[in-house]
């Protein structure tokens, strides 16, 4: 089973978003079974995944301390990807959570307090020793900040390729438990989490499969 973390200690950056997004696209192309998991206290994911009418992806529920034995019943009940949403700033459970990931998937903003917030996460991956990958989302059209954003993520980490850009249609999809790719498969949004799931899947295959 792949565990996917989306994680940042910097809130607002779209990690309930991005981790909805991916878990219908996962399971839309073929990968699932797939599965979500809430961590954070507010429970955005799990309020969105309420409202859903579609069966996938299944969402489970875990307390942070009874999350390895949760994760082992995932195992056995056939899951084949598990992404798990994170809160920001709760240090404790960001980290309880990278533990068990094998991939950890950083949502930051292009702008300058976005970028230097990046490092407190950035440090916890790296203290476990897990593969990061830097998605950045809500960017605004031709703006040059987000290039540079590219340039100084990727002296950390890999950075997706696929841009993930503000549009209202991400926001208005979720109210209701679906995605902007439910809304209109056709849309530049449904483009963007396509391309970004096959980079994501492609990535891990490259590169966590091969260090198991």
């Amino acid at each position: 089973m792949k565990i996917i973390v989306v994680a940042s200690q910097k809130g607002g950056v779209g990690k309930t978003t991005l981790t909805g997004h991916l878990g219908v696209q996962a399971s839309t192309s073929g990968h699932g079974p797939v599965a979500l998991l809430d961590t954070d206290p507010q429970g955005s994911l799990a309020d969105w995944w309420n409202m859903r009418e579609a069966p996938e992806p299944i969402f489970v529920t875990a307390k942070i301390n009874a999350l390895p034995s949760a994760i082992e019943e995932l195992k056995q009940a056939g899951v084949e990807i598990l992404i798990i949403d994170t809160p920001p700033s709760i240090t404790e459970i960001i980290r309880s959570v990278v533990a068990v990931a094998d991939l950890v998937i950083i949502p930051t903003r292009p702008s300058p307090h976005d970028l230097r917030a990046v490092g407190k996460t950035v440090d916890i991956v790296n203290d476990y020793g897990k593969r990061m990958m830097f998605v950045i989302n809500g960017a605004a059209h031709r703006a040059r900040i987000t290039a540079d954003a590219a340039i100084a993520l990727s002296q950390h980490g890999a950075v997706a390729p696929t841009i993930i850009y503000q549009r209202t249609d991400y926001a208005s999809s979720m109210i209701d438990g679906r995605t902007a790719g439910e809304l209109d498969a056709s849309s530049k949004s449904a483009t963007e989490i396509v391309e970004l799931w096959n980079y994501v899947n492609t990535h891990f295959d490259k590169y966590v499969n091969k260090r198991k």
